[in-house]
């Protein structure tokens, strides 16, 4: 029978019990994860809570389910494996969610204390191989600190700049007896982020905005994580900023919208590489200067004073000097901003820009008459009327659907972008889909990304998850394909993966529907049977042209001088 509680305060349980109650007591819906002997204890007390368990096929889409499911919903994803290879499989899921500063808790077994350090059976230090990419660890060493690490690691992944936390369970720690008690609060004397901008550094900023002629906000994933797109709104059309964004930033404006420039960066659109190239004043927000979105750092925006916004101080000033840095949650200081600037037109500039949008617009060519990726996304777009999820994998398709998906809202597009962990999409959207059940969900993967984690289409049938999966199958790896075309003289040096399964039959064998797409004409009649799916995954296998190239490029390190338009 299921209970929101399955203890009293002051009880005498076991350290699994108490964890479980601990993870309620959190708000927690949902863990994806995978038994092992060392957390047995933990599922045995899961099958009586109200805590859904999703079951996945490899611990590494438990890690990227969790991922996803923070993504969507902007809640912690809550992950579970065993010890030793259960936990150390979790790893690069842990990397991608640190990369991409996402919210999860892992919460992994581990063997009993007094076997630690002997090599025991399924015996590994992964609160050390963590270290790097955890924002905290926990190796719980006695039962009565469960209910407070439990509070603390949700307090620490969920604040200031998020990250993911990992709780590593020894078995005799989940069998021993404790008394539990509910803590309401958690203290950290050595952990206060600062999430108010100095009002002196916004004096500043908005003295720096109020003056400028040619002013560019950079829009990142912190923008997301603060829920600060609507005060990102609010300044833009007050002070008629135009923006850009990064990967990770895609969302925080509608799409569309005339001062929305798109994508920057290395396939980012040419006109937005050149309104930070030739800006004279930078409004970084929630961004890194990641060597993706700025290519050679010290070359980018040559002529633009600088303000950065981040909660992170670690970040500002890591990559790039700023004018005005500005330590503080995105949302209190675009707040600040909105408050403070004065009206402005800026017609000369928006003139400027759009004159650079109307003469480097996004183009393909479909004249040979096969399958463009382009040309599906824009299918997806739409048949969903852009309300959709879009969850992304990692290669050629990651940036077409960056550069055409036309999104609404914030947390409307997923992707690994920090890590670029390919295999990311299929196991992220089952997060996605559970954390949002009424909401369509689609993937964007390549043949190479979706083999990666493709038994989690087991996890989704079980499930009865309805994705829709749209697999860009061109026989390639296709970005190093693309790289080798560019750089290594057309050797495509294992990058030919045409030798692969048929996606239709493989779709159909775990219980998910197959569509194969070979025809243009067949693309829009697929995606409408795909979106009539409603209790199990749908499968598309778009053969699309082998050696298509996502352009503009600017090259490693490179700047906009040396962007690519065309590779042959």
């Amino acid at each position: 029978m299921m209970t929101t509680r399955l203890i009293e305060s002051a009880s005498r349980v076991s350290g699994a019990r108490a964890l479980v109650q601990a993870l309620i007591d959190q708000g927690v819906e949902v863990i994806f994860g995978y038994p092992g002997a060392a957390t047995i204890p933990i599922h045995d007390v899961l099958m009586e809570a109200p805590i859904k368990h999703v079951l996945v096929r490899h611990e590494q889409g438990a890690a990227h389910a969790a991922d996803g499911y923070a993504r969507a919903t902007g809640k912690v994803g809550v992950c579970l494996a065993t010890s030793g290879p259960g936990a150390l499989n979790l790893v690069t899921g842990i990397a991608t969610a640190y990369m991409d500063s996402i919210p999860v808790v892992a919460i992994t077994g581990q063997v009993a204390t007094f076997k630690l350090g002997t090599d025991a059976f399924q015996e590994a230090d992964v609160t050390g191989v963590t270290s790097p990419i955890v924002k905290h660890s926990y190796l719980v060493s006695d039962a009565r600190s469960i209910s407070m690490v439990i509070k603390e690691a949700f307090h620490i992944a969920s604040t200031g700049r998020p990250g993911p936390v990992l709780i590593d369970l020894p078995l005799d720690v989940s069998l021993s007896e404790t008394e539990y008690c509910r803590i309401s609060e958690v203290t950290l004397r050595a952990y206060r982020p600062t999430v108010t901008g100095h009002p002196l550094q916004i004096k500043k900023a908005v003295a720096l905005i109020d003056a400028a002629e040619k002013p560019l906000i950079i829009a990142g994933g912190g923008v997301i994580a603060s829920g600060a797109s609507a005060e990102l709104q609010a300044l833009m059309e007050k002070a008629n900023i135009p923006m850009v964004y990064t990967l990770m930033g895609k969302g925080t404006f509608p799409d569309g919208h005339p001062l929305n420039l798109g994508l920057l960066g290395m396939h980012g659109s040419a006109y937005a590489n050149y309104a930070a190239h030739n800006c004279d004043l930078l409004i970084a927000a929630g961004m890194r200067f990641s060597d993706r979105a700025t290519g050679k750092t010290s070359a980018f925006a040559p002529n633009a004073k600088l303000i950065h916004i981040d909660i992170d101080p670690a970040e500002i000033g890591k990559m790039r000097r700023p004018t005005v840095p500005i330590v503080g949650d995105a949302r209190n200081v675009l707040s600040a901003l909105v408050e403070k600037v004065q009206p402005r037109e800026h017609s000369e500039w928006l003139s400027c820009l759009e004159h650079w949008r109307k003469t480097n617009k996004l183009s393909y060519d479909s004249s040979n008459g096969e399958i463009m990726p382009q040309e599906i996304i824009e299918a997806i777009n739409e048949a969903t009327n852009c309300e959709a999820i879009i969850v992304t994998d990692v290669g050629q398709h990651q940036m077409f659907a960056a550069q055409y998906v036309r999104v609404k809202r914030s947390r409307q597009f997923l992707s690994s972008g920090g890590l670029g962990t390919m295999g990311f999409g299929l196991p992220a959207a089952i997060g996605a889909q559970v954390g949002c059940p009424e909401q369509t969900v689609f993937v964007i993967s390549g043949d190479g990304s979706i083999l990666m984690n493709n038994q989690e289409l087991m996890t989704a049938v079980e499930q009865r998850l309805p994705i829709k999966i749209a697999i860009m199958n061109n026989g390639y790896l296709g970005m190093v394909r693309q790289w080798q075309q560019a750089f290594y003289n057309r050797r495509y040096a294992s990058t030919d993966i045409s030798c692969q399964p048929d996606f239709v039959r493989l779709a159909e064998a775990y219980g998910a529907v197959g569509i194969r797409v070979e025809d243009r004409t067949e693309i829009a009649p697929a995606l409408l049977q795909a979106l009539d799916v409603k209790n199990c995954p749908c499968v598309m296998d778009f053969q699309i042209v082998r050696e298509s190239n996502v352009l503009p490029m600017i090259p490693a390190g490179g700047t906009v001088e040396d962007m690519l338009l065309e590779l042959d």
